[in-house]
Parts: C-alpha cells; structure tokens; sequence
C-alpha cells in the first residue's frame, strides 16, 4: 500500500491522538533519553553541557539576519536557534520570547546563551525573567532597557527619532485600533539602518523588512534580566539607530563586558566574525 493511499486512512480525530500522545511524551518532567544521558552526565561530574545558543532578532528583519553567525557557531558545534520576533509590542513580544525560553523541550535543562540585536535586547531584557535556563545575556546594537525605560526614551539622536512621515511607511494593523505598523521608507535604510552594507544588500533588506508596531516604542519595562543574568555588549560605533553613546550609556548601566566594534548597526552582518567571539566568551564565562 503506498504512503499517500494509506495517509488518507487516517481519520483527524486519530491524528491528532497521535500528535498530543507524542507531545505528552515530550513534556517537561518527562526525561528524554537525550536528557536522561545529560542528567547522568552531571550527576556523574562530566562534561557540562554545552549551551544552546538563542538568537532574538530585532525590529524591521528576521531571523535571517544572524544567519552568518549561526554558520560559524554551528561549525563550532553549537546547536542554534533563532525563534521570530513578532514585533507586536512588548508583551507579545517578550511573552513569545519567555515561553520559547521556558516551555521548549529541546531547552529543558539546557544552559542558554541569549543573544540580543536592536529591538530583540529589550524583548530579551523582559523575556529572560524567571527564566532559569538563561545564563548569559549577549546584546548586539541592541537596548537594554532599565525599569521604567521605553524605548522611544532610548534613542535620542537615532535616525529614527525624526519627523515619523519622513521615516516611516505608516500602515494600520487590522484588530488592532490605536496601533500602526512602522515600515522603514526604503531610501532610509541605506544610510539608517543599513550603513556600512553595500547598496545592492541594503535594497534586499528595505524590500524584505519586518514591520514594527508602533506600540513597542512607547512600552514600559520592569525588572530587567541584567540585573541577576552576566551581560555583554557588541556596540557599533558608527551605529545611527542607537547611537554610540547612547549603546555605552545602557551596556556600562547593566555591567555589560563591551566590546567595541567598527560597524553599523548590523554588525550581526558586516562583522558576524566579532560578533561570534563575544559569543563565545560569554560561553567560556559561564562554564
């Protein structure tokens, strides 16, 4: 009998029986023989586990954005994860964010580096509270927010802090009255968001951008996760969307270990190479 011919046997309700009888047997609480050797392993003085690594990228991209990083820390041996920001606002964001922190079965039990660009920083700020997994926080061009801080109160000086109009593509968000999607006008990319990039990738980026909606600028944030998580910084200093001073401000703020590096604010893209090594150190820091 052929796969397909046999697939149409198979009534919904049996279906989804199974998928729920898999997911249950997956669950937090319930060992895995992957997590059974890891336990065995510590109970037994072995090797820690290596971390996991999870990449949070940021306003007006996606997850492709760390894909020259994922290459290198991948080739290291690292597994690597890059779950979407929904860029909803804050507490979609972070919400997102915690729940893929803390109710993964692949996380369960793991020791997790977060790594943070732009806007990701603030998610992951919020989004690494009460989640014990976290054990190094790395931010790249990103905020990191202080309670009480918005992110609109962050960025005085950015190419981005202008006149909206002249920014922004403005589209309304549907179910949702009072909040707006903020496209980037794409001849503001070049020389914003993307400076330091050749045209042609700027182009591809202004085409294939996330929106961010308007209501995570004006968010309020508790408790930040610096507070009790060892920090890191890559801070660009030809940054235009968060400027220099402003990135050096909020990473000395949360003891950050800075690293300065000659890029804009993608250095996830133009510098993948420094960017991996703070990685790394906050790895070694953490064993």
């Amino acid at each position: 009998m052929s796969l397909s011919r046999a697939a149409r046997r198979i009534s919904l309700p049996a279906l989804l029986a199974v998928v729920l009888a898999a997911l249950l047997a997956i669950a937090p609480g319930r060992a895995t023989p992957a997590g059974a050797s890891a336990s065995a392993a510590a109970a037994g003085g072995g090797h820690p586990a290596k971390p996991v690594i999870v990449l949070e990228h940021g306003a007006w991209a996606d997850a492709s954005s760390w894909n020259s990083v994922i290459s290198q820390l991948q080739l290291r041996g690292f597994t690597v994860y890059a779950p979407p920001n929904p860029l909803r606002g804050l507490p979609q964001d972070s919400g997102y964010l915690h729940q893929f922190l803390t109710q993964n079965p692949a996380l369960h039990g793991q020791p997790v580096i977060l790594v943070a660009h732009s806007y990701g920083g603030a998610v992951a700020t919020a989004a690494a509270v009460g989640a014990p997994e976290v054990k190094a926080l790395v931010y790249v061009d990103a905020f990191i927010p202080d309670q009480g801080d918005t992110v609109a109160g962050l960025i005085s000086g950015s190419c981005v802090a202008g006149n909206p109009a002249d920014i922004f593509n403005i589209v309304p968000i549907p179910g949702a009255p009072g909040d707006v999607d903020l496209y980037l006008k794409p001849s503001v990319v070049p020389g914003c968001f993307a400076n330091g990039l050749p045209a042609s990738q700027a182009a591809v980026i202004a085409a294939t951008q996330r929106p961010l909606a308007a209501s995570a600028l004006a968010a309020t944030y508790g408790p930040p996760a610096w507070k009790t998580i060892p920090s890191w910084a890559v801070i660009g200093t030809a940054d235009h969307v968060i400027p220099f001073a402003n990135q050096t401000f909020m990473a000395k703020r949360a003891g950050a270990r800075i690293t300065d590096v000659n890029a804009g604010h993608l250095s996830l893209i133009s510098k993948p190479s420094v960017v991996t090594r703070v990685i790394l150190e906050a790895v070694q820091a953490t064993e």
